[in-house]
């Protein structure tokens, strides 16, 4: 039988405080001696890995941004040789070259060793089925998920994303009790459920596990509440593993546990780079404690949260992501963030949880457009009715004025992976 919790998630904060400093010094020494980029970082800095006695010391190392992976393509990141990887993923790249990642085959142990705790404190079971549908390939959510599930002891159904109406089926006939995937796209799933007249409440499924982009608490709750499941949060990104960094309880969903015995977090005030307290909001920042193809030094996540004390683990917790860093808008010397539309679209009548924002530039203003679906029933005048909402939430809300424009069914981009929900046409 499997245990409820690893021998880990049972040790006390002193016994945690002295496996972490040891790992520390240990991955500053290893990246040090292997990776230029952190040799030169910490000489520039006038510092040496022995220079780390306590974790409260790690606050006087350089951070690590995107930008230097991006800088260091593709493998000048990798502290061991190549012969020693077993596997590479990477970003998309949208934005430029992509991140590259490799795990040795330590790296991979480990990493489906906390996907399947963290599917574990969701609810699953060995003997489970999941179903899989975040895309596989270089994005690390499909192959994550997966040996994750199977590490547990699960059977996987690799169903990946896309093609979404056989997913439908796939899920009537192979009857999981879980799905791993992107909270927008299983609004998706939900809109073809009941385009195909099936209640999305009879199916087999007891438990999602969504993670790879921030969603709501008001998201949750319209996703346990049509889909008759629990709805619980994963968190992690390609540049510091993957899915499975941290992950959310299902008897508390008050936070995500956040595997410290792998993973050193701080918040820090994102323009000045202080460390804040447990309990203030910035950005949060990982370092890795048991990577060996490529640890990762004080990675600033650009994700917005707070630490918090553990509940359900005595590992700590991060606060749902409210947003990021890069994704803020600033209208008229106002900060925005989608999550905060997302709220107010999701408590308004009439209206379907798709949107996206579109900001456009009239003479020397910004302006935002919400445009958000409308359900399949909502009439012309339940849609004013609507935009009228959505624009007084906006106001009373975040303090801005935008213009909302309730569009058709179907209408908005749809994503197998992380939605768009910022286009910026202002040029």
């Amino acid at each position: 039988m499997t245990p409820l919790l690893d021998a880990a998630e049972q040790l006390g904060r002193e016994e945690l405080a002295v496996l972490q400093l040891a790992r520390l010094r240990a991955t500053l020494r290893h990246a040090y001696d292997h990776v230029p980029f952190y040799r030169q970082a910490f000489d520039r800095a006038g510092l040496r890995p022995e220079d780390c006695h306590s974790l409260a010391d790690l606050a006087r190392f350089p951070f690590t941004a995107k930008a230097d992976l991006r800088d260091n393509y593709p493998f000048g990141m990798f502290a061991v040789e190549q012969s020693e990887v077993r596997r590479i993923h990477a970003s998309s790249g949208t934005t430029g070259r992509p991140t590259v990642v490799g795990y040795t085959e330590k790296d991979l142990d480990t990493w489906a060793d906390l996907v399947a705790r963290a599917i574990r404190a969701a609810g699953g079971r060995p003997g489970h089925k999941v179903h899989v549908a975040y895309g596989y390939g270089l994005f690390t959510g499909g192959l994550g998920a997966h040996y994750g599930a199977e590490r547990l002891g699960c059977t996987v159904i690799p169903a990946s994303g896309g093609m979404t109406a056989r997913q439908v089926r796939l899920i009537q006939d192979f009857e999981p009790e879980i799905i791993m995937v992107t909270p927008s796209y299983m609004l998706t799933l939900l809109d073809e459920f009941e385009r195909q007249g099936v209640d999305p409440r009879t199916t087999s499924l007891r438990v999602g596990i969504f993670g790879a982009e921030p969603w709501t608490e008001e998201m949750r709750r319209e996703i346990e509440e049509r889909f008759a499941i629990d709805a619980v949060d994963i968190y992690g990104l390609s540049e510091v593993m993957g899915p499975g960094v941290s992950f959310e309880c299902v008897e508390t969903k008050d936070g995500l546990h956040i595997s410290e015995d792998h993973f050193y977090p701080e918040v820090v005030d994102p323009f000045t780079g202080e460390v804040l307290p447990d309990g203030e909001e910035g950005e949060l920042v990982f370092t890795s404690l048991t990577k060996e193809a490529m640890p990762v030094i004080r990675y600033r996540t650009r994700d917005l949260t707070r630490l918090l004390p553990g509940t359900a683990r005595t590992f700590r917790r991060m606060e749902k992501v409210t947003g990021r860093t890069d994704d803020m808008v600033i209208l008229r010397g106002v900060n925005l963030f989608p999550t905060q539309i997302e709220e107010i679209v999701l408590r308004t009548p009439g209206v379907a949880p798709h949107f996206q924002l579109r900001l456009t530039r009239e003479g020397r203003m910004d302006a935002l457009t919400v445009r958000a679906e409308a359900r399949a029933q909502t009439g012309p005048g339940a849609r004013e009715d609507a935009a009228r909402a959505i624009a007084a939430g906006v106001k009373d809300g975040i303090g801005v004025s935008v213009e909302v424009e309730i569009v058709d069914p179907e209408t908005l981009e749809r994503s197998v992976g992380k939605i768009r929900r910022i286009v910026d046409l202002r040029g």
